[in-house]
């Protein structure tokens, strides 16, 4: 029999606001949800076989090609003993290999879903650990980062082996978020700083140290309502990226072209070698100008975030 009340999950999207590749190397990075931009999952009863229903496939759930996903859900069936079989719907709002969090936040849609459907109680904890399961599968050895943050509101301050903390935001502003259309090299990119370091070892490690000093001053500023310190600390981490040779040509031109257009500040957001960009502004209006300028030069798609969110709290 078919349930008459399908059971919901959701989650967020996420950037690397600052810090990216010098959190390899021991310095802090901050993390953002993107809460505009999400995923939306659906568990419900089905007829007669398991299947999943999503823009990237559609069919039964034997067959589904994304092992990380299908691992989590088997895992999640057998571990709460469904017996009956399932329609999982996916919707997502998120590009793949754009540095978004997009096999995260899928992941925690999904046992939102579930433990929905199931009438269970779901911690924190417990999200994040069985969201690790096709984490792993995906990424091999994952931080934890993506799906914390795809989990959560609030941003996500790491430093590598150590707990992940949340710290609220006091900036009134916007973020522009753009595709440059270019799928991100992360493994590439992280090949490329490792190489630097290894025949540039001092300037190559004072670059990364500058980086990190960046990540506590963006903090400071986000926590001060300081939109003009954020910007000038967004466009210091992208000349220190574009000198460890994380960043490209495509992102260069369309970065130097935000900022002509009402940027504040913008960065590379995540591996580099392509993907996403991040470009902060004091009004929405400023936003959606910058916004289609951006479409207009080539990006393929762009998101407004607001900094500070309503309800948002400590």
């Amino acid at each position: 029999m078919v349930s008459s009340n399908p059971a919901h999950g959701k989650s967020n999207a996420k950037i690397i606001l600052i810090g990216e590749h010098a959190v390899v190397y021991g310095q802090p990075a901050i993390a953002l949800p993107l809460t505009t931009v999400n995923v939306k999952v659906t568990v419900e009863d089905a007829e007669t076989e398991s299947t999943i229903n999503s823009s990237y496939f559609t069919g039964k759930l034997a067959d589904f090609p994304v092992s990380g996903i299908k691992h989590l859900i088997n895992y999640l069936i057998d571990k709460n003993e469904i017996e009956n079989p399932l329609s999982i719907t996916i919707k997502s709002d998120l590009p793949a290999e754009r540095g978004m969090g997009s096999s995260a936040a899928v992941a925690v849609a999904l046992i939102r879903a579930f433990y929905t459907y199931l009438g269970k109680p779901l911690t924190k904890t417990r999200l994040l650990n069985l969201a690790n399961i096709s984490e792993k599968d995906t990424h091999k050895n994952p931080s934890g980062l993506d799906a914390a943050t795809c989990a959560s509101e609030q941003p996500i301050w790491m430093v590598r082996n150590q707990e992940l903390k949340t710290f609220p935001i006091k900036t009134h502003g916007y973020l522009v978020i753009a595709d440059s259309g270019i799928k991100g090299k992360t493994s590439q990119a992280i090949a490329v700083v490792k190489e630097r370091l290894m025949h540039n070892p001092d300037e190559t490690q004072k670059l990364i140290s500058d980086l990190g000093q960046l990540a506590f001053n963006a903090k400071d500023a986000l926590a001060s309502d300081d939109i003009e310190k954020l910007g000038e600390i967004f466009n210091a981490a992208q000349t220190i990226l574009r000198q460890l040779g994380v960043s490209c040509a495509q992102l260069d031109d369309l970065i130097a072209l935000s900022l002509k257009n009402g940027s504040l500040g913008s960065k590379l957001t995540g591996g580099g070698k392509g993907g996403c960009f991040i470009c902060l502004t004091k009004s929405i209006g400023d936003a959606s100008g910058l916004s289609q300028a951006l479409l207009n030069a080539g990006a393929t798609q762009t998101w407004i975030e607001p900094l500070l969110k309503e309800g948002v709290h400590e």
